[in-house]
């Protein structure tokens, strides 16, 4: 589950990048995976969503409300649930060292 208490407080003026989001009115299903989605049919719908995030002009704002929110599932700003989960791996073992 998203840890909510991340984000900023619900208001519209918060949210409206994803408005103009490339993924706006495209079929969920593209960025989420089915239940017991695996290997190939995985991996070639991960990389379809990736590249409609290439194209999206909030794709940098939608990355860190991923990060910030720790989104725990879906391709969101180009990058999947183990991209994301590695990030913030790195950025955790990072706090810690310093």
């Amino acid at each position: 589950m998203a840890n909510l208490s991340r984000l900023p407080k619900v208001l519209q003026s918060s949210y409206e990048w994803q408005y103009e989001g490339a993924c706006m009115g495209l079929d969920s299903a593209r960025f989420f995976s089915p239940d017991a989605e695996r290997g190939t049919a995985r991996s070639d719908r991960e990389g379809a969503a990736k590249a409609i995030c290439a194209t999206c002009p909030v794709i940098d704002q939608c990355r860190q409300h991923a990060l910030e929110a720790r989104e725990p599932y879906g391709v969101w700003g180009g990058l999947t649930e183990r991209e994301r989960t590695e990030i913030l791996k790195e950025s955790d073992r990072q706090r810690v060292a310093s």
